[in-house]
């Protein structure tokens, strides 16, 4: 129940949000109509988020006979985490990454760009998977995917004031001025923005755990995360630039720059998550890899044509 309060106290500090933005739009008709539609939205969000960021990112279903290997992979450490098998989901984009999604581990799928199955070897990928099925284990998908859809909801309604200017200024209806309404379309984004920077950052460090302890090579996640990092700055999400609003979702951030470890970032520091890795790679007797010890192929290979290491 955890998971579930908190998203109902994250829906409600969004739908205040809403109803603010309302307000310095349009005054007290504004405020009523933007609770009305905030409402909405939430049922909608609660029901369909997950599909609707799975379109998003033009996210396609795949099957065994598709990817075997990944399949067989996924199912495995979906045994040993104690949940069903997720769905599968490949998302075309050549930066190597990977998201959750879902209500509830029975509804969750798991979506990898295929950059990852292309570049990453076996146990990387492993580690990718397992960090997923930990946030779907712990119902963060749930509480990352409504947040995703609010905040771009949110911003767009900023937007909307933005361009119209605030249509209705009567002082008789709006107990905004004009420069309070301004900070006030500015703000709520940027709040916005700051609850799914706080959700993200605190649940990656226990994912990462959760990752290590159901594979049990904690350094192989640390080398997965290290080169997602450096794929990352260097190969452009075209998806996840086009939705800002769901970077907080991917295992690294998939947007451009941010690579502090502050406020206004989506993730913890890469440095900082694999140095608490190697920690715990430390505690459980580990010098090198361990656990998920299975061969890895050679990365190089094309997803969909010439050669796939995964099928």
């Amino acid at each position: 129940m955890g998971g579930y309060l908190k998203t109902v106290v994250l829906l409600a500090a969004m739908t205040a949000l809403f109803g603010g933005l309302g307000l310095a739009i349009a005054g007290q008709q504004g405020m009523v109509l933007a609770l009305l539609f905030a409402g909405a939205m939430n049922l909608f969000a609660w029901w369909n988020s997950d599909r609707m960021v799975l379109r998003m990112h033009n996210a396609q279903p795949i099957g065994p006979q598709d990817a075997p290997r990944l399949y067989e992979i996924t199912a495995q450490l979906a045994q040993r985490a104690g949940l069903p098998m997720p769905a599968l989901y490949v998302i075309h984009e050549e930066q190597p990454n990977a998201f959750a999604t879902g209500r509830s581990p029975s509804s969750a799928a798991v979506a990898v760009n295929t950059g990852l199955l292309d570049l990453m070897p076996e146990e990387e990928v492993a580690g990718v998977i397992a960090h997923e099925l930990t946030h779907i284990r712990h119902r963060d998908t749930l509480i990352m995917t409504v947040t995703a859809t609010v905040a771009g909801a949110i911003s767009m309604l900023a937007n909307f004031g933005m361009f119209f200017g605030g249509a209705n200024r009567d002082r008789n209806q709006s107990p905004f001025g004009p420069i309070a309404m301004l900070l006030m379309l500015i703000l709520a984004p940027l709040a916005a923005a700051v609850v799914q920077m706080a959700i993200s950052r605190s649940r990656e460090y226990e994912a990462d755990r959760g990752a290590a302890e159901i594979t049990g090579n904690p350094l192989a996640l640390a080398s997965g995360l290290m080169r997602l990092e450096n794929y990352a700055h260097g190969i452009q999400n075209q998806g996840a630039e086009a939705n800002p609003a769901s970077a907080h979702m991917f295992i690294i951030n998939p947007l451009s720059g941010a690579r502090m470890d502050n406020l206004f970032s989506t993730h913890p520091s890469t440095a900082n998550r694999v140095a608490a890795l190697q920690r715990l790679a430390a505690e459980m007797g580990q010098a090198g890899g361990g656990g998920w010890s299975t061969p890895a192929p050679q990365p190089g290979g094309t997803w969909g044509r010439n050669r796939n290491p995964w099928g």
